[in-house]
């Protein structure tokens, strides 16, 4: 084996203290515990401060509320905390003994320098966080250390073998579709959902994600949606009973069988339009209050008018995120898809019809365990560089273009989806209190 690489989920606040012992259990990317402790910090600092720093809005589900909310509900926490520490960075740790910062996850922070990479202490400090619990600045692709005997004899890798700080794993499987130079962009299908458009620089804007690249000298301008895969996963847990039974005397998945009766259907669902949030929602709404809901529902509806409903509520959502993109000056052609849901041939194929793109599918359904081997083959120098990697490992096996024919009934699916917001936004923050 030439090298470990390593990806995690995103915006993750494991508490480590002197002897690397874990002090907590660490909030999911999307816990919206730390509300209140957003709305403070930004009437004592203000928006534009902390904006101007990290190039992202604050928000309840990233990595410094969820530290402040540790030193208010914790403190026993906060103050044994020798480091908090990233999920690929708390892996990396346990493989190597090094206490690292990928510069893919550091936007989470929020006195994180997303333009410069580096930390600004003065503005941690002034958001009431030591800045003692920053860990290191690394290089995504940087071997940090080897494994350790403790480590091989845990989990059976090589004693010594190099080991990659790896990153985001949104940033590796964006990588691992081969999304490297600017202007290219991945579209994601894993559990949640939305895009990641490549950049020669940042370029914030308030409604996206902005992050560095797990690629050097490269940034992502992100939309990162709560309903993505997820969200059919969901509905197939709950209403597709059936769809399990069947499939296994079937010797096939519940998704298969979802996706041949949501095909029956025909596009726009026959009026029935689904929103995605069921958990809130992220960019470009950040409205933490936002619920999930189908519209249009009568007694000629049937589940695959739900489950169609369901995968074209989520292609609605990462329309509105390219178009926020767009807006924001960064435009995109084609689109690589990633994560299970590229697996279906008909979710891509919505997709491609409601957002008017042509999107290919790389030949690897785990992009993000790719795109983590791939930065530990660059970091060990298995590869000369990130196109020497991708040429190597990236093959595209179909594409699906935007169906002209389908163009209008769409048009009025997302312009429905797009005023239902707006018209329950006020009912769903009341329901909220």
């Amino acid at each position: 084996m030439a090298g470990v690489g390593v990806d995690g989920q995103s915006w993750s606040a494991i508490p480590v203290d002197t002897r690397g012992n874990v002090l907590c259990p660490t909030p999911l990317w999307m816990d919206t515990r730390a509300r209140d402790q957003c709305r403070r910090l930004e009437e004592r600092l203000g928006r534009e401060r902390i904006f101007t720093c990290s190039g992202n809005p604050l928000s309840p589900s990233y990595t410094l509320p969820k530290v402040l909310w540790y030193k208010e509900r914790t403190p026993q926490v906060y103050e044994r905390a020798e480091k908090i520490l990233s999920s690929n960075g708390y892996l990396v740790f346990r493989l190597t003994g090094a206490l690292t910062q990928d510069k893919s996850q550091g936007y989470g922070w929020a006195c994180y320098q997303v333009g410069e990479n580096r930390w600004d202490r003065d503005l941690c400090r002034e958001m009431g966080v030591d800045p003692r619990l920053l860990p290191e600045i690394v290089s995504c692709s940087q071997v940090v250390g080897t494994v350790t005997e403790q480590a091989a004899r845990e989990t059976g890798l090589l004693p010594g073998t190099p080991v990659a700080a790896g990153g985001l794993d949104a940033a590796c499987g964006t990588l691992g579709a081969g999304v490297i130079h600017p202007g290219e962009t991945q579209e994601q299908g894993g559990q949640a959902g939305g895009m990641s458009i490549c950049l020669d620089r940042a370029q914030p804007d308030p409604r996206l994600i902005l992050s560095a690249h797990v690629v050097e000298d490269r940034w992502l301008l992100q939309g990162g949606t709560v309903g993505g895969g997820g969200a059919l996963n969901w509905f197939q847990r709950e209403f597709g009973g059936l769809e399990g039974i069947w499939a296994e005397q079937e010797r096939t998945s519940p998704f298969a069988l979802l996706d041949r009766a949501a095909e029956q259907v025909p596009p726009g669902s026959e009026g029935l339009v689904f929103l995605p949030y069921l958990a809130g929602e992220r960019s470009p709404l950040w409205d933490s209050h936002a619920k999930g809901v189908y519209y249009g529902i009568d007694f000629s509806k049937t589940r695959a008018h739900f489950a169609r409903a369901c995968m074209e509520g989520v292609a609605y959502s990462l329309r509105h995120n390219l178009e926020a993109a767009h807006q924001a000056g960064a435009w995109t052609g084609t689109l690589r898809a990633m994560g299970g849901a590229a697996n279906s041939r008909l979710w891509t194929q919505i997709k491609a019809d409601v957002t008017g793109k042509p999107i290919q599918v790389p030949a690897s359904d785990a992009a993000t365990a790719l795109g983590a081997a791939m930065l530990a083959g660059v970091g060990v120098g298995a590869y000369r560089d990130f196109d020497h990697a991708v040429s190597q490992t990236v093959k595209v096996t179909r594409e699906h273009l935007p169906r002209e024919e389908f163009r209008e009934v769409y048009e009025h699916g997302y312009r429905l989806y797009r005023q239902l917001y707006e018209d329950l936004k006020e009912t769903m923050h009341k329901e909220a209190l």
